[in-house]
């Protein structure tokens, strides 16, 4: 019965992808299960198209620059939640950390609207800003990627030994720390930046027109040809399953 159960569930997720695959190849697309024809005209307008390319170039600026920020906020806050749960301290953090999961993405999308288009704070629309939404919305699944690890690792009981010997905070926490932590913040950190160029509803609540990025032009893509759009999705899932089995190739490695 399980097995039953997971092959229903793998063909619920797998049947619309493969419809995805098979449309970016088909020549034409309207109100039939399957398309008609073959070609491969699509891949090639995808190429040539400058919103796409633009669009991807925006994802790939936002997403990298979410990592960035991500790399300097994720450590030191997982570190203190981790050194504060054995004292009872650090429940604020702990509650800004789990609160970007808690709520959803659109109710972060709606308050950011109404607090940066203002005359005070006139952001919306612009790309800090919208780096600024990605971090918000990824930082927790880095933060406990690398609490996870450091629960795993014991990391204490080598800060203890190292402080006998006479180490310093920073160089505990420069020597054992971080090296211990490197895989898995590598792996997160792949994590993040597929996060981000996938994600679509604080894209199309924030972002302006000219500095779009791909999924909000996949979405507009959706209604002119449907084999483009098709095309469009299939170049966005491969990056995605790739980032995705680096990450998990990645966090396999880690000690």
């Amino acid at each position: 019965m399980v097995r039953g159960i997971a092959i229903v569930y793998g063909l619920y997720l797998l049947l619309p992808m493969a419809l995805l695959a098979i449309g970016s190849f088909g020549q034409n697309w309207t109100n039939t299960l399957l398309p008609s024809g073959f070609t491969g005209q699509w891949y090639m307008e995808l190429w040539s198209d400058p919103s796409f390319r633009k669009g991807f170039v925006s994802s790939l600026v936002v997403a990298l620059s979410t990592c960035a920020i991500n790399a300097v906020l994720a450590l030191p806050l997982a570190y203190s939640l981790h050194q504060g749960a054995t004292r009872g301290r650090a429940f604020a953090a702990r509650i800004v950390s789990a609160m970007p999961v808690a709520v959803p993405a659109i109710t972060l999308g709606f308050g950011y609207m109404i607090v940066f288009n203002t005359d005070t704070l006139p952001w919306l629309g612009s790309t800090p800003l919208l780096v600024a939404a990605h971090v918000i919305a990824t930082l927790p699944y880095l933060t406990n990627t690398l609490l996870t690890d450091l629960r795993h690792l014991g990391i204490e009981r080598l800060e203890q030994a190292a402080a006998t010997l006479g180490a310093g905070e920073w160089q505990r926490f420069s020597g054992i720390v971080l090296p211990s932590l490197r895989q898995s913040m590598l792996s997160g950190l792949v994590m993040v930046a597929a996060l981000s160029i996938g994600e679509f509803n604080l894209s199309n609540l924030l972002v302006g027109f000219q500095n779009r990025t791909y999924p909000v032009v996949l979405l507009q893509a959706f209604y002119g040809a449907t084999g483009l759009a098709c095309a469009a999705t299939v170049i966005l899932l491969l990056l995605a399953s790739l980032a995705a089995l680096l990450s998990s190739s990645l966090l396999r490695k880690s000690p």
